[in-house]
């Protein structure tokens, strides 16, 4: 069973609560780094475009453009570089570092939460089936 199937089958259980954790990093100017993020990164790793990473995952290219770079801003040092040899960009070394770190931090927290939510609440929780982040390997 695929994780969308298998998604869409805990969600289609009417009354079968599942968890969902939206975590981020925030600072005094704002969002600095979270899910969304992420998986924009991971995008941008797996098609080699912004521009196409941000059309997956419903985004405008400038609203896509304008989250890395308050990310890079913040963090002072940059997440895409040009792509060598082709169009496009590829992660740093640090956003890969970023994507891996938080997928795992995230993956914790959730598996974390999904135990204390079934020792104290009365259902039966599911966990939220697709992986939270998938982990980039570093260039």
């Amino acid at each position: 069973m695929s994780r969308t199937s298998a998604r869409k089958d805990a969600l289609a259980q009417p009354g079968k609560p599942v968890l969902r954790v939206h975590l981020w990093l925030e600072s005094g100017d704002g969002m600095l780094f979270g899910l969304g993020r992420a998986q924009l990164l991971e995008m941008v790793a797996l098609l080699g475009s912004l521009n196409q990473a941000a059309k997956v995952l419903g985004m405008s290219y400038r609203a896509a453009w304008g989250r890395i770079k308050r990310t890079e801003q913040a963090l002072g040092q940059p997440l895409l570089v040009k792509a060598s040899g082709r169009k496009g960009y590829e992660l740093t070394p640090l956003a890969a570092e970023l994507v891996r770190d938080f997928g795992a931090w995230h993956r914790e927290v959730e598996d974390f939460a999904l135990k204390r939510a079934r020792e104290h609440l009365p259902w039966d929780v599911t966990g939220y089936v697709e992986a939270a982040v998938p982990v980039v390997k570093e260039p």
